[in-house]
């Protein structure tokens, strides 16, 4: 290829690349002019691209575009090189089935099947309800058919449709992360794309308390299947936003329903979407079906969201609102009165010494005090006077079995108490105690308080352990426990150092240390992230590794 062509080519691919995820209708307009000659009219119809975007295709092309009597074409000497660079032979339309068709016998449906069968149970609490396989597959056939993903991310914010793994099987160039509150979620998750050699990542979020680090601006397409409730959909869809990378071509994914019988719930839902400065680009109605929903017809339509220059200005703040419609912090569940909480957790915060208590923390920042997320991103050390001989009283009521561990995590402190509902999985057996004492004690002395101050609360409290008192193989453990919120990678390095130093043992260099967390077998995108950011099944693992180390 001559030196001009080598230059069209390449401000083709420039062109091209320059739409992001949604170069896949130019990408169409070139294969067609690959595969035979057309009009410049039915180019821009064929695609529906607008007709500036073919000119300027056009003008591209340069010498490798040949036109006779107002018919367009690339060269045929050319052909054969547009088609391997941009993938044309992989464009055509995939036969979608129907809504409520049986899965096809493909061999990659099959797979979405036998995933979805071995999922983990539903969470009402959570407002999950279980997409059909033929929903699931359907979604990821149209995702790949619709955008250009090879290479590209996906955000999936929330995934218990499984739609990460789903697209990977269709579509096993496109990189995927799965943000999820749900523990058991993230671990299935994890274990089938281990399995499967797919490309995800997966990272733990209460969309509430913000977007962990790792999933922020990351992102050029992203897809959420959110609590049914107008606060559930703009929360779901500030941290979709929030993970885009690419401002100018990204589109957000929503999957929402109502029922035909509550057109006002659907218009408070699209009032939310105006509020974000969204446009709806297309709807498909009643696309994803569910096994249950059935207040909705057992049906949700999918919404391809634009934002505009106004989005990225209108991107509100953080919030903390009930978002759900089950379980204890669902909309209907109301405020609890929880003065008695509060005053039975200072005085345990305060502790026999009557320390005094340096900072207050709750989901939604209290008067003078510290917001959950704050603490999860490592911004409440400065919040916090004399932060390692000071007490906190922390308020985590509603914890969905997620938020004590990574709160003793991200802490370091004197002493700490945290109020949790009484039916928390950590405190309502010895088993669960156990397993949380095992976690962080090489940080933490825990004293369990059931029913305190009252059968529906209760008080969980951590003294800080001394570190010159710890036997040797809980050394590197305390060092990494205390550097939750830096990179794994070095954070484990850096406490095998300090350990080999404060045991008297033979010391470790900085490379040795390195090979150490190497050979763990560690994905790199977790050594990539904090600890206090991963799922809680990698926590543990990472844990039991240094421990062994």
């Amino acid at each position: 290829m001559d030196p001009l062509n080598a230059d069209a080519i390449d401000r083709v691919a420039d062109l091209v690349s320059g739409l992001g995820v949604g170069a896949r209708p130019l990408r169409e307009v070139l294969a067609a002019l690959v595969a035979g000659s057309a009009p410049l009219d039915d180019l821009v119809r064929r695609a529906a691209v607008p007709r500036r975007q073919v000119e300027r295709l056009l003008d591209a092309l340069g010498g490798d575009l040949e036109t006779h009597g107002g018919r367009f074409t690339v060269r045929d000497g050319a052909r054969a090189a547009y088609r391997d660079r941009f993938g044309l032979d992989r464009l055509p339309q995939p036969d979608l089935p129907g809504p409520v068709d049986a899965l096809p016998g493909s061999d990659v449906a099959s797979r979405v099947a036998e995933v979805i069968a071995a999922a983990p149970a539903a969470v009402q609490a959570l407002d999950h309800v279980p997409a059909t396989p033929v929903t699931a597959l359907r979604r990821a056939l149209w995702l790949d058919a619709t955008y250009d993903l090879d290479g590209a991310t996906l955000v999936c914010v929330g995934d218990h449709d499984l739609t990460s793994i789903a697209l990977c099987l269709v579509n096993p160039r496109v990189n995927v992360v799965v943000a999820d509150l749900d523990e058991e979620l993230l671990a299935y998750v994890d274990e089938r794309a281990a399995a499967l050699g797919l490309p995800i990542r997966t990272v733990w979020a209460d969309f509430r308390a913000g977007l962990p680090s790792v999933a922020r601006e990351v992102g050029d397409l992203v897809v959420t299947d959110p609590p049914y409730t107008p606060e559930g959909v703009r929360l779901f869809l500030t941290r979709g936003l929030e993970s885009l990378r690419d401002h100018a071509n990204g589109r957000l994914v929503l999957a929402y329903g109502h029922g035909r019988h509550q057109p006002a719930l659907g218009l408070k839902v699209q009032r939310e979407l105006v509020g974000l400065s969204l446009v709806t680009e297309a709807m498909l109605p009643h696309f994803n079906r569910y096994d249950g929903a059935q207040a909705i017809g057992s049906a949700s339509d999918l919404y391809v969201l634009q934002p505009t220059a106004a989005t990225w200005k209108a991107l509100p703040r953080a919030t903390q609102e009930a978002i759900y419609t089950h379980g204890p912090q669902s909309l209907e569940s109301g405020r609890p009165d929880t003065h008695d909480v509060m005053t039975a957790l200072l005085d345990a915060a305060a502790g026999p010494e009557s320390l005094d208590v340096g900072a207050v923390v709750a989901l939604r920042r209290p008067p003078g005090g510290i917001a959950l997320g704050d603490v999860f991103a490592g911004r409440a050390a400065a919040a916090i006077p004399h932060a390692r001989t000071a007490a906190v009283a922390v308020h985590l009521v509603g914890d969905p079995n997620t938020w004590l561990l990574r709160t003793l995590l991200a802490l370091d402190v004197r002493r700490l108490a945290l109020a949790v509902q009484n039916t928390h999985p950590a405190v309502t057996s010895q088993a669960g105690q156990q397993e949380l004492q095992r976690l962080v004690g090489a940080k933490w002395r825990l004293r369990f308080r059931r029913s305190t101050p009252d059968p529906k609360h209760a008080i969980v409290e951590a003294v800080a352990v001394d570190a010159a008192d710890l036997p040797p193989a809980d050394v590197a453990r305390r060092f990494l426990l205390d550097a939750a919120h830096r990179r794994l990678g070095s954070a484990w390095r850096d406490a095998l150092v300090k350990a080999g130093r404060r045991t008297g043992g033979e010391p470790l260099t900085k490379n040795e240390a390195r090979r150490i967390v190497n050979a763990s077998g560690l994905p790199p995108h977790v050594l990539e992230s904090s600890l206090v950011e991963l799922p809680a099944h990698r926590i543990a693992a990472i844990l039991a590794a240094v421990t062994a180390n």
